[in-house]
């Protein structure tokens, strides 16, 4: 019987979670995160976790798995999302695969290429830029140097831009030359299923959950975590404004507008991204039974 991996993509609060429960519900199964910030057990209010009745629904995995101080790479998830799935998938015949980090998603599905060691002291030299003349200096490197990249990557993150401006440099190809390359055969098929609806309405969204984010105490949040603000899980859209903030960088409400607008900014890319696979199957995230539909329709026992 078929072992299939049904991946749930698409951009920030298009509704991904809710969404997976019902589908998991539906097919008696469990849902792995491929939301990097969820990993971070100190990242909660700024990271839309899934309530602890929505964890209780269905379990759920890599979910407060580490401390904000330990690195883990798309490459680590790699690794330790094929292990679990190998149990897994001995009690299921199908599990979702629940996120809007693409390059985390993809890791799974498809395996990364290997990445060159970089060349030594460029790191240093690029974080020294960053501190010197700002992020926006290094965005507009990569513009420059790797476009396909700077179109989908999530350019607000410092590590997401510094790591592909430090592969250009080492190689003099373009991070994007290095992604992609090569398919990996897994034991298991893929069946993507991508959230998408009109601009407008998915604007509005992500505006409302920054709304409830502050409301909740996003702003204690990134308070209790400024001694760690240099760690790159929290170089990220909603903690690095107010981070600013507290610095007296921006009064409150311009670092509340700035969040709105780098989470908007970062939902556009988050769909470059996922639309260039032709694999994906796009619905809008109320069409439920459409999607339970769709998938029961598929050979997977």
């Amino acid at each position: 019987m078929t072992k299939t991996l049904v991946c749930i993509v698409g951009p920030t609060a298009i509704g991904k979670t809710a969404l997976a429960i019902a589908v998991a519900n539906a097919f008696d199964t469990v849902i792995l995160s491929a939301d990097s910030r969820q990993f971070y057990r100190e990242m909660n209010i700024g990271t839309a976790k899934p309530t602890s009745d929505e964890l209780t629904a269905v379990p759920h995995y890599f979910i407060d798995t580490l401390n904000v101080t330990e690195p883990y790479s798309a490459g680590d998830f790699e690794r330790d999302a094929l292990e679990l799935l190998e149990r897994l998938f001995t009690k299921h015949n199908r599990v979702l695969l629940v996120g809007g980090s693409g390059l985390f998603v993809e890791a799974v599905c498809r395996g990364l290429d290997d990445l060159p060691t970089p060349a030594a002291g460029i790191r240093e030299r690029l974080n020294a830029l960053h501190r010197e003349k700002g992020l926006a200096y290094l965005q507009e490197e990569l513009k420059r140097v790797d476009p396909d990249y700077y179109t989908a990557a999530d350019i607000h993150n410092p590590q997401r831009v510094i790591r592909a401006l430090e592969v250009y440099e080492s190689t003099g190809r373009p991070f994007s030359d290095f992604r992609l390359q090569n398919q990996l055969k897994r034991p298991f098929s893929v069946v993507k299923i991508g959230l998408t609806t009109d601009r407008e309405h998915l604007y509005e969204r992500i505006n409302g959950r920054v709304d409830a984010m502050m409301a909740n105490g996003l702003l204690d949040e990134a308070r209790s975590l400024l001694s760690f603000r240099n760690k790159p899980p929290l170089l990220t859209v909603g903690y690095a404004e107010l981070f600013d903030y507290l610095d007296g960088k921006y009064t409150l409400e311009t670092a509340v507008d700035k969040i709105k607008q780098h989470t908007r900014h970062y939902a556009k890319r988050q769909l470059t991204w996922f639309r260039r696979d032709t694999d994906t199957r796009w619905f809008e995230p109320t069409a439920v039974q459409e999607i339970i539909t769709y998938l029961k329709q598929l050979p997977a026992g």
